[in-house]
């Protein structure tokens, strides 16, 4: 497989910080999605390789392995603890290592990724083993992380969400009032162990992006309405969103514009905690009347003077 560099595909150079790496997935996930792109499938393979990249790059210790190891980024630290283990063993049996790989180099044609295959797990090659013959180690797989974006109503509620991760879906329950940026471990769904190892484990962090109607804050919702002078000024009724529908609100005579109201667990779910919600807090906009009649505007100047 030819080596992609993660760096390219998210437009980003190597000095990049967390939120550059962050700003430009999002930008080129929104542009390359399979929703907006049906049928297409070169943006379906570049939409994967993004993703990808976004797994390593957005995860600093992962980064860190990739800029060390570049394409070998996954096995890069097995290798050097392997090599340490030979030292060792040439140590202990009171032969010269003499460094590099002096009698166990690469056979032609092979790279470091046939060597490494071959020194865990592969057949023959006897410098994986020790002298006994038994594997030289086992390692646990290399833990994989996923970004899983939700509209503010789907995380408001309990539901399964069934996704697909290097070729393997997985099916998971999102409990009701997860937040933006939250991260949770599924122990086992990453890439395999070497010799016998433990699976890595799966870390998949939310993204909730802004929502037209409501703003969060914690367990709480923000909303505006909009109500005319009219209705400001003599009282009244109107509608607003909620979660859960529309509720009728009753408005006192004389409310001000920017007023704030609010309603008691009208807001967002308790994570894990269930029948438990914030409030919603409502803030009145009114709405200044325009292209008066004269009449109107006679009747604004009495009241003015009165």
């Amino acid at each position: 497989m030819a080596y992609i560099d993660y760096y390219t595909i998210l437009g980003v150079d190597k000095n990049a910080t967390q939120e550059d790496i962050k700003r430009a997935y999002r930008k080129l996930a929104r542009k390359l999605h399979p929703d907006l792109n049906p049928n297409d499938k070169e943006a379906e393979r570049k939409f994967k390789e993004l993703n990808e990249a976004n797994e390593v790059l957005s995860n600093p210790e992962n980064r860190a392995k990739y800029d060390k190891y570049g394409e070998h980024w996954k096995h890069g630290e097995e290798y050097e603890k392997a090599q340490q283990q030979q030292q060792r063993q040439y140590h202990n049996q009171g032969g010269n290592f003499g460094g590099g790989f002096s009698g166990t180099d690469f056979g032609e044609g092979e790279d470091f990724s046939d060597f490494f295959q071959r020194m865990f797990g592969g057949a023959g090659g006897g410098f994986g083993r020790s002298s006994r013959g038994s594997a030289s180690g086992k390692f646990k797989g290399q833990d994989v992380y996923a970004e899983l974006n939700l509209s503010l109503r789907d995380a408001a509620a309990t539901h399964p969400q069934t996704f697909e991760i290097n070729g393997k879906k997985v099916r998971i329950t999102i409990p009701a009032g997860v937040h933006d940026g939250q991260q949770i471990k599924l122990k086992g769904h990453g890439e395999p162990g070497f010799n016998g190892g433990p699976n890595g484990d799966l870390y998949i962090t939310f993204t909730i992006p802004a929502d037209p109607d409501f703003e969060r804050a914690g367990d709480d919702l923000k909303t505006k309405v909009t109500i005319d002078l009219y209705t400001a000024v003599l009282g009244g009724d109107v509608n607003v969103n909620t979660l859960d529908g529309s509720v009728n609100l009753k408005v006192k005579p004389g409310t001000q514009n920017g007023m704030i109201v609010r309603l008691k667990g009208k807001g967002f779910p308790v994570y894990k905690k269930e029948g438990q919600s914030g409030d919603l807090f409502v803030t009145y906009e009114v709405k200044l009347p325009t292209d008066l009649t004269d009449k109107q505007k006679e009747l604004f100047e009495q009241l003015k003077n009165s």
